[in-house]
């Protein structure tokens, strides 16, 4: 019964003929209609049961609305009864202001101007009824909702009883694991990011020591020989410089590359001086190009950067020696997985050590390197994967410990014919000449830092010995040779730093006085300090260095003599 009163269409127009003629004439619409004689059976009526509402305003012309209002105030959150009133075509000020506080009242209205059409009463009847199934259906959702949610927490709770102690469990596990997961990451990512910023602090450090260093000794130069060494060490230093920043471009994929249409054997040929410039004298390089090799569509500049990288880092693979063979292959309709179609590939073979599959996996990883620090940011294969990428093609990698490795290349094949013209990397290696005054001992690794500081040396007046590591260092000492000073950079490679040297060298010989120089490794110049040992930071002009290395051997001085005062 109940349901049925939820679809009636309440009357109310009080005034003439309107209420019994509007409720006769939704009746014969198939619509339930009550005609209501006052506001009070409305409110009655309409807690029985609603669909609609349609009343004439003049019904509420001086009545006590409070009733209505409070019925319309507590409705429950689906329910929005509609209602269409009857108005009539009132304008003056107080009818206009009376009629919108009835609808801010009802709320939910649809007005009908007199005179109105019975087939427009009928259409708006209709429309606001099917407005209140709708919400009738909503009503019937939540109903279900709110069952279905009263036995699914019942169930919960059942659950949660016996659960409990092992869900809590599980929870602080779950926070645990969360923990140790985020420390990871941001030892991840504080580990990765210091790899960068050291290799490459320590890289621009030795850049701008050659750049700024060779400045200031420009102007303290007369000689145009050495002013040309000088010229031709900032020179070298600027393209190294630009270099490194090539390579992290071409790790981040930001690299604007030039690609053309490019004859490998010819370009990668042209190489071998500047490969064997490179490469120590027991690495021998060997070309493997068949005649009908197919051009690429490459940047050559960074095609020739990639197999100089692939060329150093073969080299280092190789302590003892041995041959890197560069080898081209036409590779038509390929199809494997990220690359489609003719391509060749282009491998740089070693027989170094070869790497374990635990370091083969994260070889492409960005600041990932094996070298000792200070011998690279990282950033070389990273730029050699950037590069491939960049190029359509992609790098591989197969290695095998004791049995060499092996970078493989693949580039897309070009249809075009290359230019005869080739781009050749000129990095020229500046060599220093001993100067015949003062006996000192640089122990620098870097040939282009070496080169200036040994000019910078000479021009204060030492006869310069360099030594290219710690190991170098001692035995240069160990073979008598006389020494006032030694001079060594911090970071070095080998497996004993300028630290550790400076240590050994107090055991050996104390009567040495040792200055240290570094553009990074902030924990082992800390280690440097707290051992008493002086530290020039790089880069330095000429006067800084002069001043470092007073400072140094008077430093060494005023030690011997506060020996002997307290021997005495």
């Amino acid at each position: 019964m109940s349901a049925q009163r939820d679809h009636r269409v309440l009357v109310f127009a009080p005034v003439g003929r309107d209420g019994p003629a509007s409720a006769e004439l939704l009746r014969s619409a198939n619509l339930e209609a009550v005609n209501c004689r006052d506001l009070a059976e409305l409110v009655a009526e309409m807690t029985a049961g609603v669909g609609t509402v349609f009343l004439a305003e003049e019904g509420l012309f001086g009545k006590d609305t409070a009733a209505l209002a409070h019925w319309i105030a507590g409705q429950p959150p689906w329910s929005d009864l509609p209602f269409v009133v009857l108005t009539s075509h009132g304008e003056r000020p107080a009818v206009v202001a009376w009629r919108r506080s009835i609808v801010q009242l009802l709320r939910n209205v649809s007005l009908l101007e007199r005179p109105v059409q019975p087939i427009t009463l009928t259409s708006a009847i209709q429309s606001a009824m099917r407005a209140r199934r709708r919400q009738y259906e909503i009503r019937a959702l939540l109903e279900a909702r709110e069952q279905t949610a009263q036995e699914l927490e019942k169930l919960v709770v059942e659950r949660t009883r016996a659960l409990e102690e092992a869900n809590e469990q599980l929870r602080l596990e779950m926070k645990e694991r969360i923990r140790v997961e985020e420390t990871l990451r941001q030892a991840q990512k504080i580990e990765a990011i210091g790899q960068l910023t050291g290799g490459v602090a320590h890289d621009f450090n030795n850049l701008l020591m050659v750049i700024s260093g060779g400045l200031d000794m420009l102007d303290r130069q007369t000689d145009p020989n050495r002013r040309r060494r000088l010229m031709d060490g900032m020179i070298q230093a600027a393209q190294r410089g630009a270099s490194l920043t090539k390579q992290l471009l071409a790790f981040s994929r930001r690299q604007k590359l030039r690609p053309q249409p490019v004859d490998v054997a010819a370009q990668i040929g042209g190489m071998r001086e500047l490969l064997d410039r490179s490469l120590r004298g027991d690495v021998h390089v060997e070309f493997d190009f068949p005649e009908q090799l197919w051009p690429v569509e490459v940047d050559p500049g960074e095609l020739e950067l990639v197999i100089l990288n692939l060329a150093v880092n073969a080299r280092d693979a190789m302590p003892n020696g041995g041959t890197i063979i560069v080898r081209g292959d036409n590779l038509p309709d390929l199809n494997e997985g990220e690359i489609a179609g003719d391509y060749v590939r282009l491998s740089v073979v070693d027989t170094g050590v070869g790497m374990p599959p635990e370091i083969m996996s994260r070889v492409f990883e960005p600041f990932f390197t094996t070298k000792d620090i200070g011998k690279g940011s990282g950033l070389g294969l990273a730029q050699v994967h950037g590069f491939a990428t960049q190029s359509r093609g992609t790098v591989r990698i197969q290695s095998e410990v004791g049995r060499g490795t092996s970078i493989e290349l693949y580039l897309p094949r070009s249809f075009e014919t290359p230019s005869d013209e080739r781009h050749l990397i000129d990095l020229t290696r500046v060599r220093p000449k001993k100067s015949n005054q003062g006996q000192i001992l640089l122990v620098e690794d870097d040939n282009e830092v070496a080169a200036l500081v040994s000019e910078m040396l000479g021009q204060l007046g030492y006869e310069v010995t360099r030594a290219s590591s710690a190991a170098a260092a001692l035995g240069a000492l160990a073979d008598g040779r006389p020494i006032d000073l030694i001079f060594s950079d911090i970071m070095m490679p080998g497996g004993m730093n300028g630290v550790e040297l400076a240590r050994e060298v107090r055991t050996r010989r104390s009567d040495i006085p040792i200055l240290l120089t570094s553009g990074y490794a902030e924990a082992s110049v800390h280690e440097a300090e707290s051992a008493g040992i002086a530290i020039l930071a790089k880069p330095y002009h000429i006067d800084e260095l002069a001043a470092a290395l007073a400072a140094a051997k008077s430093g060494l001085r005023r030690d011997a003599g506060s020996k002997r005062s307290n021997s005495c």
